[in-house]
């Protein structure tokens, strides 16, 4: 069994200021998914599935697509704002999407094997493709994993991040989540912002998710009852609402309706958040290259 790779690249980049999904930081153009796809590829993962917006096809068609023809089988499946259960209708001033949650429920007619997903702006390293999929080839129904990074090794020096929390136990299993926003350096801590606006410590080697997920097929039919039957009935009228991945994994954990691996990696993680990171990631990548971890030229 080969599990997929589910990618989640609907985001339109608001802070970024444009499809960064599509920016090249390659030296022969690669974007930071064609480097996730070169290391999934050679972890042994067998297809590829992009969580996309319609109004973006021609152009990821065009961009992305053409250079994976004949390597590895992929299709796109697309996250919009009305792509909700029966009896649900977004209201007027929504213009987000509804989340990461949102994003993999599109994937349910496109993935039918075991997958692990991630973002399309983040690059993880290759360790985090093969922890994952050796976790997911041998993974029973209701058995998860996520690849865990230090907290300090995942910000951006150019504004808050959002990033997922974890507490996990000595066994090694996710205890619990908690999706904190407005994540910053504050001199020499890191601090963020809690629901009263007042602002608190995490440590430096806080363990966090940075959305890579080793997930099952059943995962799809539990995460959607929850977004039925509990997220939209409580936000739906909520403009800024989102339904996300670590508030699923959370629920599933705390009903004992879920076991989820913390795999930790010295994969180094960089993304571009923010248009000032893409200057650091082109450095990053350049490193990375002369070490002989990437050629050149990933795909010809």
């Amino acid at each position: 069994m080969k599990p997929t790779l589910l990618i989640m690249a609907a985001g339109m980049g608001s802070r970024y200021g444009g499809l960064k999904q599509l920016d090249p930081i390659g030296p022969s153009g690669e974007t930071i998914m064609d480097y996730s796809v070169y290391d999934a590829i050679k972890a042994g993962f067998g297809k590829i599935v992009f969580v996309i917006r319609k109004s973006f096809e021609a152009d990821f068609h065009d961009k992305v697509l053409r250079k994976y023809q004949g390597r590895i089988e992929t299709s796109v499946v697309f996250q919009s704002l009305d792509a909700l259960p029966d009896g649900f209708a977004a209201p007027a001033n929504r213009e987000k999407p509804w989340g990461t949650g949102h994003a993999v429920l599109m994937g349910k007619d496109a993935v039918n094997e075991p997958f692990l997903v991630i973002n399309a702006d983040d690059f993880y390293g290759f360790d985090t493709f093969r922890l994952g999929a050796e976790f997911l080839r041998a993974a029973k129904e209701g058995e998860y994993c996520m690849i865990g990074f230090k907290i300090g090794n995942t910000l951006s020096e150019a504004g808050a991040v959002s990033r997922g929390i974890c507490e996990v136990g000595d066994d090694g299993y996710l205890k619990k989540v908690i999706e904190r926003k407005e994540i910053r350096r504050d001199g020499g801590a890191i601090v963020f912002k809690d629901e009263s606006g007042a602002l608190q410590h995490i440590r430096e080697d806080a363990v966090v998710s940075m959305n890579a997920w080793g997930l099952g097929r059943d995962y799809f039919d539990r995460s959607f009852d929850y977004f039925k039957n509990v997220f939209l009935p409580r936000g739906i009228d909520d403009s800024k609402s989102e339904f996300f991945i670590p508030s699923m994994i959370d629920y599933l954990i705390g009903n004992n309706l879920a076991k989820v691996k913390c795999l930790g990696t010295n994969a180094e993680w960089f993304g571009v958040t923010y248009k000032e990171d893409k200057d650091k990631a082109v450095a990053k990548m350049a490193e990375l290259i002369s070490a002989g971890a990437y050629p050149g030229k990933l795909f010809d």
